[in-house]
């Protein structure tokens, strides 16, 4: 593909990114119509796949298409199919104590009885610390608990850090961190690869929000979760742990295991999205097999917006 196809201004359509065959012009149509919503809203970035067909493919504002893009929280997601390689491969389970592997945890009143489960759901009780600002893995498991477990939905980057602990103990025999094993169990199965991913201090990578990765990576990781965990005929992911991680807590139920559910939100019932600062998004809608990915840095868009117009062709 010639270079100067990528971007040649604004609203530069990638040569050879509409597939006639697998979209009709009228879903072409409304691909378009979102698209100049989203270039509206200071989108970088905008890409549909039906079924295994990359459908439209467009990057705006000067975006480049092979540049890796800050996922910000987008990055979460990656810890909820880990959890699932990981129960998979008998490192641990859903619902076993933190504290089994924290072992500083175990006679603490409140933190000797968190779970995965709610470490991940973002229910553990502890103070999930402040959006932007992520502390090193030993700082997060300094963390108050501040409520029961369980109990309360508190979003924010110190759960993240401590499952990469967890993990990084769990691993201490291989001697990798959560990240390798990432690589080694999902990335490099499905071919996936991303540009940077921050590290603390402590030389440890961010797992709320350290990955850069361009449009059509991150998009792999989407048809992987959208496909229920196959990729080209394998089962990279366990399916029926997958599952798992689309289903809400009670205290907070439009959050699965670091996937963000489609409660009330336009798109069919089963959508599920990784989601992070600046509206990077991953629409994963299964019953109408489609992936959209969305790269902006916005504060002015709607979502509600962007999927009617995509879906029905008007807000």
């Amino acid at each position: 593909m010639n270079r100067r196809d990528f971007v040649t201004g604004s609203a530069a359509l990638v040569a050879g990114s509409l597939c006639a065959e697998a979209a009709t012009q009228e879903q072409l149509a409304r691909c378009e119509k979102a698209a100049k919503y989203l270039e509206s809203c200071n989108g970088h970035a905008m890409l549909v796949y039906h079924g295994q067909d990359l459908v439209f493919e467009r990057y705006l504002n000067g975006h480049v298409a092979d540049r890796p893009h800050v996922l910000a929280s987008g990055t979460k997601s990656f810890c909820g199919a880990m959890l699932c390689c990981a129960a998979e491969d008998g490192l641990l389970t859903f619902d076993e104590k933190v504290a089994d592997t924290i072992t500083e945890w175990r006679e603490h009143p409140r933190k000797s009885r968190i779970t995965l489960r709610q470490l991940l759901h973002l229910t553990s009780g502890l103070d999930a610390g402040t959006i932007g600002g992520v502390p090193t893995y030993a700082a997060a498991l300094e963390s108050e608990a501040k409520f029961e477990p369980g109990t309360r939905f508190a979003y924010g980057p110190v759960p993240f850090q401590i499952f990469g602990e967890v993990m990084r103990r769990k691993l201490a025999d291989k001697k990798e961190d959560a990240l390798d094993y990432l690589q080694r169990r999902i990335f490099t199965p499905i071919g996936l690869k991303y540009g940077l991913w921050r590290e603390g201090t402590d030389k440890l990578p961010h797992l709320p929000s350290g990955a850069f990765i361009s449009a059509r990576e991150w998009a792999k990781f989407g048809l992987l979760i959208r496909d229920m965990g196959r990729w080209q005929g394998n089962q990279i992911i366990p399916e029926a742990r997958l599952r798992e991680c689309f289903i809400g807590s009670k205290a907070g139920r439009s959050y699965g295991l670091t996937f963000w559910l489609g409660n009330g939100r336009a798109g069919p019932k089963d959508l599920v999205m990784a989601a992070g600062k600046g509206k990077q998004k991953l629409y994963i809608m299964p019953s109408l097999n489609l992936l959209v990915v969305q790269f902006a840095d916005t504060s002015k868009y709607s979502e509600d917006t962007f999927l009617k117009l995509l879906l029905k062709g008007s807000a």
